[in-house]
């Protein structure tokens, strides 16, 4: 069997997942879905997962709690609520748990769908909870992102009107890998948080140096910050995300919940508890991606192929000045995840995998 048709059957296997149900991503996803690892010889550099896995703590905590799956997990929920509010200065009141922080942005975009009004977010950037937004009744204002690949706070701000109920900033940004500086999103918050629901999506802040927003909680009622244990922690499939935010706030999301702080197993609740004590993996997972990347962005400067510097576990490309398809290259060397987030454009989002994985790509590109 060759390689072109082992890459068709691996795909047949596990089917095409699309990114997006948004048209303007229609053709855009031409990877496999998500699954435990990857096919003998493949490497997925696709939905920024962290390519360590858990952390060994966790992995054996997840272990030891299927024994007890079997009763709800009140008590851990508790528990792993307590642990992530002292982490912020905050008490469990300020924390929502959820199945990764995608169920909790669609949450906090079903809560502003009910004030009958629309959003506004910048573009491109992480959209899987528009879809059923829009469907609940919030229409999207999308913002272009700046010359530089940055979210536009002034043009955020000029998009919005007396019908905006929410604001949505994804902080390190997805896809680019920006960062907003602490003292403009700040800035950004104090003007916009008293006029409508500004959330902020954090699922990066742990690969940068940049401070979380969460210590505005408690005077911006209408801020809302959403964290996840899927990227830095290694649990993407587990399903284990937070938000923190205002009491009174947390209690209007927890009243769209089945029960409060229903969405997140007993196995994944016991794995996140243990992983925010295992700070030696956090700390090696962060070293290991800036090695892997700075990888990276040696060999897409030797391709000639310009980029943006990352504050996250991917990096933004630009494949135009490259004579080959890089994501049909990538792919003939079975390597599965280069996409493009612009319509008609040649900016690739490729995730950075483990030094080895990142030393492949750097061959099969300079090659």
């Amino acid at each position: 069997m060759d390689r072109r048709q082992a890459l068709r059957q691996s795909a047949l296997a596990v089917a095409a997942f699309v990114f997006s149900r948004d048209a303007f991503a229609r053709d855009a996803e031409r990877i496999v879905k998500t699954y435990s690892g990857s096919p003998a010889g493949f490497i997925k550099l696709s939905s920024n997962e962290n390519p360590h896995g858990p952390s060994p703590a966790a992995r054996k905590a997840m272990m030891d709690a299927v024994n007890g799956s079997n009763r709800y997990p009140w008590e851990v929920t508790t528990q792993l609520r307590e642990k992530i509010a002292s982490l912020y200065g905050l008490t469990k009141e300020h924390v929502v748990m959820g199945a990764g922080s995608s169920e909790l942005l669609g949450l906090v975009s079903v809560m502003a769908a009910l004030q009958k009004g629309n959003a506004v977010a910048p573009d491109p950037t992480f959209r899987l909870w528009m879809p059923a937004a829009r469907k609940f009744g919030l229409p999207i204002k999308l913002v272009p992102l700046t010359s530089g690949k940055e979210t536009d706070l002034q043009q955020m701000k000029d998009n919005m009107d007396a019908h905006t109920k929410m604001v949505y900033i994804c902080n390190p940004a997805n896809p680019t890998g920006t960062i907003i500086p602490a003292a403009e999103l700040e800035s950004f918050i104090k003007e916009t948080a008293s006029r409508c629901i500004v959330l902020l999506d954090e699922a990066y802040t742990e690969f940068s140096d940049e401070p979380s927003m969460a210590k505005w909680v408690n005077d911006y009622p209408n801020l809302v910050v959403a964290k996840t244990f899927s990227k830095i922690y290694g649990m993407a499939g587990a399903r284990a995300g937070f938000a923190l935010a205002h009491p009174q706030t947390i209690k209007q999301l927890n009243e769209l919940q089945p029960w409060s702080n229903a969405g997140t197993s007993a196995v994944s609740l016991a794995g996140a508890l243990a992983s925010l004590d295992d700070k030696e993996f956090v700390s090696f997972c962060k070293k290991e991606n800036r090695k892997a990347r700075d990888i990276f962005y040696t060999a897409l400067e030797k391709a000639g192929m310009p980029y943006i510097p990352s504050h996250t576990s991917f990096v933004y490309f630009d494949s135009t000045p490259f004579n080959k398809d890089v994501t049909q290259l990538l792919e003939s060397q079975q390597i599965i995840g280069a996409r493009s987030f612009e319509a008609g454009s040649k900016w690739l989002r490729l995730s950075v995998g483990t030094v080895d994985e990142m030393k492949k790509v750097a061959s099969v590109l300079n090659g």
